[in-house]
């Protein structure tokens, strides 16, 4: 009788986990429209330019690692990128390594407008984290993105008919 009962409040937990993923999304998505919204931009659009400034080092950014770090289609995030550019948000140029490719890189328009939220991203991150401290937060990271990397993994042997 334990081992059923444990069984069922495991699966308790576990429903209870996957629900809480999909609040957090949905509310993310609302705050990633909101901010796109400020800017004239759709949230897809807002989510490429964060992901070009999250991954550009200075040389530009492939859309092929906007599209793997988004976890989206590349010829979306072509598509898209070059309506980004002719908003004046994105400069986009062939590779020097590579001319088959193109590197992105944000505008100084768009380092401006997205500088001009700054103060408003930083009191909601505070918002959102209150309560953990940089420990806790650390903690969480690492266990989502082993939470992440074992969900692409279950996805992945579901579609193969493994599971």
């Amino acid at each position: 009788m334990t081992n059923m009962a444990d069984k069922q409040k495991v699966d308790r937990a576990v429903r209870d986990f996957i629900w809480n993923i999909v609040e957090i999304h949905s509310q993310l998505e609302e705050i990633h429209k909101s901010w796109a919204q400020v800017l004239g931009l759709t949230a897809p659009q807002w989510l490429i330019l964060m992901a070009i400034d999250e991954l550009d080092n200075g040389r530009g950014v492939s859309g092929i690692s906007v599209a793997n770090k988004l976890r989206i289609h590349p010829a979306f995030v072509t598509n898209q990128t070059k309506k980004l550019e002719t908003m004046e948000f994105l400069a986009r140029e062939q590779s020097p390594e590579d001319a088959r490719f193109i590197q992105m890189s944000l505008t100084e328009k768009a380092r401006a407008e997205i500088s001009k939220l700054s103060t408003k991203r930083e009191a909601l991150n505070s918002a959102l984290l209150e309560g953990l401290d940089q420990a806790s937060l650390e903690y969480l990271n690492k266990r989502l993105a082993s939470f992440a990397k074992n969900s692409r993994l279950a996805s992945q042997k579901l579609s193969i008919g493994v599971l």
